[in-house]
């Protein structure tokens, strides 16, 4: 699989989120500032990596799917704002460890879209 600068930032933005709302998870007992920026992070990445993918389409076509790449890119700009929405309804400890489901679960879509791009 061919990854490029993208795959890379977002595996780090996603990385650090991780950890941030599971240290969060240990030290606090409500929804954590610093987690919450953490998936704000995460959902401007993707919001660039969505504008990115516009431009770039013109001048290296998705190989994959392109109904499937688009559907990836929406679905993993939903997923950090339902996990912003439980946490601050749920105001629990246990809320920074569903933001924390957001790295892992956006990275394996990002990887996924890697994939649909280059074939």
């Amino acid at each position: 699989m061919i990854t490029d600068a993208w795959f890379w930032v977002g595996t780090t933005i996603c990385a650090a989120s991780l950890l941030v709302c599971v240290a969060m998870t240990f030290l606090r007992r409500h929804p954590a500032d610093s987690a919450i920026l953490s998936l704000a992070a995460v959902e401007l990445f993707l919001l660039v990596y969505g504008a990115g993918s516009l431009l770039r389409g013109s001048a290296e076509p998705i190989q994959g799917e392109v109904w499937e790449f688009w559907g990836y890119v929406i679905t993993a700009l939903i997923v950090p704002v339902v996990a912003f929405l439980w946490a601050v309804t749920d105001k629990t400890r246990w809320s920074n460890l569903v933001m924390a489901a957001v790295g892992p679960t956006v990275f394996v879509m990002l990887h996924r879209m890697q994939v649909i791009w280059f074939g």
